[in-house]
């Protein structure tokens, strides 16, 4: 695992349009700053994040438009 740091202070999150926002619960939210794309629970904003860089985010959104992960 690499660790880096990341400056996510000026990222513009977006809340994912399949979040369950009826009940309040399983919000994630996106933001794409510079090279890599962040995720995050959205009840947690100041929480931990995930990062992906462009390659591995290309890759999460194959394997989960796939179904692989279901």
């Amino acid at each position: 695992m690499v660790m880096f740091a990341v400056d996510l202070s000026r990222a513009r999150w977006r809340k994912s349009s399949r979040s369950d926002t009826g009940s309040g619960g399983n919000c994630v939210e996106v933001a794409f700053a510079a090279t890599v794309t962040a995720v995050r629970d959205s009840k947690e904003p100041h929480g931990p994040k995930l990062i992906f860089t462009a390659a591995q985010w290309r890759q999460f959104l194959t394997t989960t438009q796939r179904g692989d992960l279901d």
